[in-house]
Formats: structure tokens, C-alpha cells, sequence
């Protein structure tokens, strides 16, 4: 979901990051507010002061997500759901969780806190503007005044019953709760996110006739997102559910290809990268030990000209906890892991021997035939 981010700053322990989308829309709310909004409500100030309001209102706005988003992520961790962090982008925030919530209850409760938070912010605005407009410079009085309206337009906007909408959350947890199934209150509650996704995208196509270039870009962009992260969340609740309880030597290749920590990076990568097309490969001695792994960026930021005389343990690089996982870890896990760290491939390790490599392609490729097989019941069998 996310490209290259970057930690901002931490927040009652959680770090809140950016992604690389989100100066995009700082820059272009910025240049809304300062171009349109505060000049159309407020003629005749400086281009300065212009600028300073729209500055001021784009990281207002964005604070207040942080606060929305942060609000998400205290009622999760009080119901014991870990959580990776705050990550502002393209169109606002989203807390991430490592799992799905325990039961309906702190389902509803963690999507209920979010807009209750942005409704809460546009009191606040509202009552310093109502009460302090005659009293503040104009600037900061109209930024005021924009930041309340922009909260509610947020919390009601949320609160669509279109998933992963906070309002989508809601619908799921009642589903949950009146069906005691969460998969299925998953597939009703997405497909109302991919239906509302599809009627912004037709909505953005009217636009786009009726001349407004800039609205229709806007819902079309928030349409394909919202339908896109409806499906996305819908399959990952599939797999986690159909994964779940299956162990990983059901997966694991116990007969991996390993490279030897003596041979030349030149060998190494005729012999195994353009023979294996894997981007990671375990380096292991004669007597299986796990010396670390090595990958091709290694062998990138390795001169050519000094692969002949370099071997693969010289750029061997220590495992880590996010290329390697012990034996009794579950599949679900297993998956969680490499899609948290972005790779395709898990070492199995214990006591620093290898047992085995699990890949992510295996996990989907079995998912997809069991519920091509089995259909929706695989996830009634899958559950305890």
C-alpha cells in the first residue's frame, strides 16, 4: 500500500510516518487554500499572508488526522491489537494493525473513536472561532473557521458504510456480531466499499463533462483507492482465515538452494541469480550452519570489476528477524511477516541451522486452489 516513508515524530509510543504521497498533498491542499479558499473569503490581504494561512491550514488538517488516526490506535491497543504506527499519505491517514480486531465489540469501538475524534476537533475550532473572531487577526480567525467545517466534513464522510471506511468498519462489526462470521461480514462490508468506490468513479466522470477537471480527478483517484483497499482488505481477511491454523511444513521447501561462502560473486551470480531468480539466497557451510544470507543488492553495490576476486562470505550480511522465522510459527504468520517487510521469501530457522525456506507465491498459490476447491466453506473448516 505504502512506498518510502519516513518517521516524523512518536506519539504516545506510536510512530507517525509519512509516506512519500503525503508532501504531494500537503504541497497541493497548501496551494488550494492559498489560491482559492482563504482568497475567496478573505479579499484583500498580502500574497504572504495568503500563503501563511495556507500553509498553516494544510498541516492543521493534517494534524487533526494524526488525532483521528491516534484516537484509532488507543482503543486498538486497549483491546490488545499491536499497531505498526500512523502513516499519513495521499489521502490522509490510516493506523496499521498487525491483525484484525478480537471481536465486534472493539471493532465498532476502534472505528467509531476516529470520526468521534474529527467531531471533537471541529467543536473545539468552533468554539475558539465563535468566541475569539473579533478578537483574533483575520489569518487566524479564517484558519479557524476552515479547520471545523473541514473536521465534520471528514467525520461524516468516514462514517459512509462503504469499507474500509471507518462507517464500513461500523456495518462490518454489526454483521460480525449479528452473524458471528467474520469473513463473511468482510465480503458484505467490502463489496458496499467497491460499490461506493465505483459510483465516485462514475461521479468523477460527470465532473469531468461538466468541466471541472480538478473534482473529477478527486473522485476518480478516492474511487479506485477506496475499491481497490476494499478488495485488498477483503483478501487479507481471506487469507488470514483460510492460514490461520495451517503450519508451515505444510509450505516450507526443506531442500532449499543454498549458495557456498567460498565461491566467487562472479559464479554466484552466473550459477544462481540468473539460474534461480531469487533475490535472496542463505549462506550455509558444509556442516549446515547458517552463516547469514546474501542479496542481490549486495551484489549491486559490489563493482563489477571486483566480482572475480571477491567471494559470497565476504558479502554475506547477517540474518535478521525480518528475513527469518522459527518452525512453529503458523502460515498466517509466516504471510503477516513478508507482507509487513515487503519480501517473497522466509529462511526457517533454529539454533542456527536452516531448516527450510518458505515463499509468499506458494502460500497464495495454495489459498487460491483451496478456494477455488472448496469456495467460501474453506473458511468455515479453517476456523476452530
Amino acid at each position: 500500500m505504502f512506498g518510502k516513508r519516513i518517521t516524523l515524530f512518536r506519539l504516545f509510543g506510536f510512530a507517525v510516518r509519512a509516506d512519500a504521497s503525503w508532501f504531494v498533498i500537503v504541497a497541493l491542499i497548501t496551494w488550494t487554500l492559498t489560491t482559492n479558499v482563504f482568497r475567496v473569503r478573505y479579499p484583500g490581504l498580502r500574497a504572504s499572508e495568503y500563503w501563511i494561512m495556507g500553509v498553516s491550514g494544510a498541516l492543521a488538517l493534517f494534524a487533526s488526522v494524526v488525532v483521528h488516526e491516534l484516537f484509532h490506535s488507543l482503543v486498538a491497543q486497549r483491546y490488545g491489537l499491536p499497531m505498526k504506527g500512523i502513516t499519513l499519505f495521499v489521502f490522509g491517514g490510516v493506523a496499521e494493525m498487525d491483525d484484525e480486531p478480537s471481536s465486534a465489540k472493539a471493532e465498532f469501538l476502534m472505528a467509531v473513536a476516529g470520526p468521534a475524534a474529527s467531531i471533537l476537533i471541529g467543536f473545539i475550532c468552533f468554539a475558539l472561532y465563535r468566541s475569539t473572531r473579533a478578537l483574533l487577526p483575520v489569518q487566524i480567525a479564517g484558519v479557524l473557521g476552515w479547520l471545523y467545517g473541514i473536521n465534520w466534513l471528514l467525520a461524516i464522510f468516514n462514517l459512509i458504510p462503504a469499507f474500509p471506511l471507518d462507517g464500513g468498519r461500523v456495518l462490518r462489526a454489526a454483521i460480525w456480531h449479528w452473524r458471528r462470521d467474520l469473513p463473511q461480514a468482510t465480503r458484505i462490508a467490502a463489496h458496499m466499499g467497491s460499490g461506493f468506490g465505483i459510483v465516485l468513479i462514475v461521479l468523477g466522470v460527470f465532473r469531468l463533462f461538466t468541466g471541472d477537471l480538478t473534482g473529477a480527478m478527486w473522485w476518480f483517484l478516492i474511487g479506485i483507492f477506496l475499491r481497490g483497499t476494499s478488495q485488498a482488505s477483503y483478501q487479507q481477511v481471506l487469507m488470514r482465515s483460510v492460514l490461520g491454523r495451517e503450519p508451515i511444513e505444510r509450505f516450507m521447501k526443506t531442500d532449499p538452494v543454498t549458495a557456498p561462502p567460498g565461491i566467487p560473486v562472479s559464479e554466484f551470480v552466473e550459477d544462481y541469480i540468473y539460474r534461480y531468480h531469487h533475490k535472496l539466497f542463505p549462506v550455509v557451510t558444509d556442516s549446515d550452519t547458517l552463516l547469514g544470507c546474501v542479496t542481490t543488492n549486495e551484489v549491486k553495490s559490489l563493482p563489477r570489476e571486483e566480482w572475480a576476486h571477491r567471494t559470497v562470505q565476504e558479502i554475506t550480511r547477517p540474518c535478521s528477524e525480518e528475513n527469518t522465522t522459527p518452525p512453529e510459527t503458523d502460515a498466517q504468520q509466516a504471510l503477516q511477516k513478508m507482507i509487513r517487510n515487503g519480501i517473497g521469501r522466509l529462511m526457517v530457522v533454529k539454533e542456527n541451522r536452516l531448516l527450510g525456506i518458505i515463499a509468499l507465491k506458494d502460500l497464495l498459490s495454495f489459498l487460491s486452489a483451496k478456494l477455488d476447491i472448496e469456495g467460501y466453506g474453506a473458511l468455515d473448516r479453517s476456523r476452530p
